[in-house]
């Protein structure tokens, strides 16, 4: 199974950091956030990657070239300066280079140690997702989820169905972005459908997890990671 990082976003809350650095290099513990999403993937037995990129994305190839000296084979799929396809476009670009079976893919701006090989998709679905329990910042929550079945968090029932946030790892089959067009468009119509009609699937992690999206929380990772 292929994997890949999601690595075109520009990063503007984390300016000015990211206005000479594509926020994927940004660095916590001293070694780049991508860098740490390579090493957890190697570990899960993930060998061939695939990167998107737009913003500085060809720093992006000259950091970490073809992934030989991390244990894997990375390809990219470039997406042009100033001209990222969201996530559900970036992926749909990204689709030959992923085969056609499921694959994995997982924001290039997180810090996770959810165990990547509990992930499994079900015959029928089209996606199973990894939830988490909702961040200061999202306190609202995304999903809700019965079993291992994701619903909306409107069907949740009070105090029996948990209302959780999508981690932004997840699987999917290519079937998921069949009906799409080329171009920029989120992902998460596609992922409401999917639960529509009762074909994704989900995982509750309790462990860590952490959204890098701006100076302070990139500063709060670096102080855990040195502290270990």
């Amino acid at each position: 199974m292929k994997a890949m990082i999601l690595a075109a976003g520009r990063g503007n809350r984390m300016r000015p950091l990211t206005d000479h650095s594509p926020k994927p290099l940004l660095q916590a513990g001293g070694v780049s956030l991508i860098v740490h999403q390579i090493q957890r993937l190697r570990a899960a037995g993930f060998s061939e990657l695939v990167i998107n990129h737009a913003h500085l994305g060809e720093q992006i190839e000259q950091a970490l070239g073809d992934g030989s000296r991390y244990g894997v084979q990375i390809m990219y799929s470039p997406e042009g300066e100033g001209r990222a396809l969201e996530t559900g476009g970036g992926i749909h670009r990204a689709l030959p280079l992923l085969g056609d079976g499921p694959f994995l893919v997982t924001n290039g701006d997180i810090w996770c140690d959810f165990d990547l090989r509990q992930l499994r998709i079900a015959d029928q679905d089209l996606a199973q997702i990894v939830l988490v329990d909702n961040p200061p910042h999202h306190p609202e929550g995304d999903f809700a989820l019965l079993g291992d079945r994701v619903q909306f968090k409107e069907q949740a029932r009070p105090a029996a169905d948990p209302v959780l946030t999508f981690s932004g790892i997840g699987l999917y089959r290519p079937q998921l972005f069949a009906a799409c067009p080329p171009g920029a468009f989120p992902l998460a119509p596609l992922l409401r459908s999917a639960i529509a009609n009762e074909r994704c699937g989900g995982l509750r992690h309790r462990g860590q997890w952490l959204d890098i999206g701006t100076p302070e929380r990139l500063q709060a990772l670096d102080r855990m990671l040195r502290t270990v």
